[in-house]
């Protein structure tokens, strides 16, 4: 099914900036939300420029105020004439070991990455059960198949409970006509994965790993780690093999 009004979160850079780049050359309309107005501003006369057909709502939002959240979805699906997708997108990277000092870091990860999907899935599931019907997409990570020691301790967790969450949506939902997609990706390259200081020869660009969740995207898969089989590989082995085994990849 083509889903041709879609909203994407955390928007403003990185995976999401990229799939609306992608989803506006394909002649989609888009809802864009991030925390970065000027980013956001940007984006949309950008998108508008390369592809004058396309409608780009765009609004500011903290994913971790859910009032807001449930708001915000509710004007975008107002201004495109609804919503047939939502791309639960928004999240941070930042962290710290746990116990030394940092716990602002880490709790400001579990409430956005977290919590702020949660508040995102409420908002979009409402809307998708009022018209029978609609996408739902979590971007959780493959760091959610296995708890990352040190500074990602936090980010893995948090990612952890989105593919969870994702799982009991899809269970839940199999038999409607709402379709739920959980996307895991490996490493690629953007300003989050920089900071993050993932391995270079692990890294897919962003070209690649954009092309591959779109593509997902658009199949309605149920689960995928991607891009590529090497990701899948790694997917199955930190989810089904001995720690001893699997330790070099974490």
């Amino acid at each position: 099914m083509m889903r041709n009004k879609i909203l994407i979160t955390g928007a403003s850079s990185g995976l999401g900036e990229e799939m609306a780049r992608r989803f506006a050359a394909q002649g989609r309309d888009l809802a864009l939300c991030a925390r970065r107005g000027a980013r956001l501003e940007a984006l949309r006369d950008e998108l508008r420029s390369a592809h004058p057909g396309v409608t780009v709502a765009i609004r500011e939002l903290d994913v971790t105020d859910h009032e807001a959240v449930v708001r915000v979805f509710g004007e975008l699906r107002d201004e495109l004439g609804g919503l047939d997708r939502v791309i639960v997108n928004a999240g941070l990277g930042k962290g710290a070991r746990i116990g030394t000092g940092r716990a602002d870091a880490n709790l400001a990860t579990a409430r956005t990455n977290f919590v702020g999907a949660l508040s995102q899935c409420e908002a979009a599931l409402q809307i998708f059960r009022e018209q029978n019907f609609g996408h739902l997409v979590l971007v959780s990570s493959i760091s959610a198949d296995r708890g990352l020691p040190g500074p990602k301790a936090a980010y893995s967790a948090s990612k952890a409970g989105v593919s969870a969450l994702g799982e009991a949506l899809t269970a839940e939902l199999v038999k409607s006509p709402i379709a739920v997609t959980t996307l895991l990706p490996g490493y690629i390259a953007t300003e989050m994965s920089g900071k993050a200081g993932d391995s270079d020869s692990m890294t897919a660009s962003l070209d690649e790993g954009v092309t591959a969740m779109v593509d997902a995207i658009d199949k309605e898969s149920r689960r995928v780690a991607l891009p590529g089989t090497k990701w899948k590989a790694i997917d199955l082995a930190l989810r089904f093999l001995p720690h001893a085994w699997t330790s070099r990849f974490v």
